[in-house]
């Protein structure tokens, strides 16, 4: 068995030339290098692989290529011009665009904003359940997803928030240029509602009739342990920026280190992604799925934008709202203590905490988070005087949530005695 030079070991490549630029040892940027790659540049999102072992793993991701029920929901798609003339790609969904404008009141839009290595798919659950009725909004954010590339990127301007908050700007104006809005958004998507309320703060004085924040903060990113000890935060925030940059230049390098890679990965997948250990396989592959479409260079096009993020006094504009704060109390990379802080800030807010849930709560936990969300527009419905909700949806608000209900006698899934699926591996 001969050794392998290190010029052709991705890892052992990536290693070398961010210990060069960083001054940290080659051992120490590998696992640097890992853990930024797993965790979605430890800022957007993380994918879990260690639910299961190996074998259901395979089996899962057989059953979801096959079948492929996440994400395969589609609406009516159309390109939207940013200001800066990148496409950025939307989808209308919902039944409720079929009903006639100029009603004594018009209907909710409700416009969907994802998260930081995610696209508008992430939002499978949420589409699921409240197309009936409604007008509903996806887009995906400039550089993910279907959306073009930053052509300001591309150009030498550096991405920003701001940036992003101008582009939903765009995206209403475009398809949803009258009536009520509720604006729902997920970590980075929850950045870009405060950005536009910060740049037009009239516009939620005169149109918006709900704010859904889910997982995510207004600022004080850098005061993220992400989980870390304090020693170990300190040293990530200081090396992490010029990795990833490093990395976002080295894209076939890193993406092979990836494919390399992706089990020794996991753990930190597990760690950044999930809170609990019993996310259904196929939701587990999806997200999995969601984070291999974005590319390194995507990823690290838009880290450098969370530190500067700073939108507390956007906040102000949320004022008087009715608004949704949710977030998973095991999320470490926008942890729920930035969402209790925000909700301090939005007196009459629904603050709710999902118990052990982690980042990505929107598909841990979609029944509550539908719920919620429902609640939501009902409340922005009588805020708005807008057209009345669809059963389908005044339903949903009313009932709680499947991990809240008492178990029924012929829900063997819901006893507490019941015994756990022998195919997942319970560690």
């Amino acid at each position: 068995m001969t050794d392998t030079p290190a010029d052709s070991n991705p890892v052992a490549a990536v290693a070398k030339a961010a210990g060069a630029a960083t001054g940290v040892s080659r051992a120490g940027v590998i696992g640097i290098s890992v853990g930024v790659l797993a965790a979605g540049a430890a800022a957007g999102v993380a994918i879990e692989r260690l639910t299961v072992g190996r074998a259901m793993r395979r089996r899962a991701r057989a059953e979801l290529e096959a079948a492929a029920p996440y994400g395969s929901l589609r609406g009516r798609p159309l390109t939207v011009a940013a200001p800066d003339g990148t496409e950025l790609y939307v989808e209308l969904d919902g039944t409720g665009w079929d009903e006639p404008d100029g009603a004594p009141s018009q209907p909710l839009t409700v416009v969907f904003s994802h998260g930081y290595c995610l696209n508008q798919d992430s939002w499978h659950f949420q589409r699921a359940a409240l197309r009936q009725g409604l007008r509903l909004v996806f887009w995906d954010q400039r550089s993910h997803g279907r959306s073009e590339r930053s052509r300001e990127y591309l150009a030498g301007e550096p991405a920003s928030i701001d940036q992003l908050g101008g582009d939903l700007k765009a995206v209403i104006d475009a398809v949803a240029p009258t009536g009520p809005l509720v604006l729902v958004g997920h970590s980075m998507g929850g950045m870009t509602v405060m950005a536009l309320a910060d740049q037009h703060p009239e516009l939620f004085r005169t149109r918006v009739a709900g704010v859904a924040l889910v997982g995510t903060l207004a600022g004080d990113w850098n005061e993220v342990s992400l989980g870390l000890p304090k020693a170990g935060a300190k040293l990530f925030k200081k090396v992490a920026p010029g990795v990833v940059k490093l990395l976002g230049r080295q894209v076939d390098l890193v993406e092979a280190s990836r494919r390399i890679g992706s089990d020794v990965a996991a753990v930190f997948y597990r760690r950044f992604s999930f809170g609990g250990r019993d996310v259904d396989p196929g939701v587990v592959r999806f997200a999995e799925q969601l984070l291999d479409a974005t590319p390194i260079d995507v990823v690290a096009e838009f880290y450098p934008v969370f530190g500067a993020h700073e939108k507390y006094g956007a906040l102000a504009a949320l004022r008087g709202l009715p608004a949704l704060v949710l977030a998973g109390t095991k999320d470490l990379l926008t942890p729920s203590a930035h969402s209790e802080a925000m909700a301090e800030r939005l007196p009459g807010a629904e603050l709710v905490l999902a118990e052990g849930a982690g980042h990505l709560v929107l598909l841990e936990r979609p029944e509550l988070v539908d719920h919620e969300l429902a609640r939501l527009l009902r409340r922005a419905a009588d805020f708005a005087g807008a057209a009345p909700l669809p059963p389908a949806v005044l339903e949903l608000a009313a009932e709680p949530p499947r991990e809240e209900r008492p178990p029924a006698a012929s829900d063997p899934d819901a006893r507490p005695d019941a015994d756990p699926d022998p195919a997942v591996d319970p560690a």
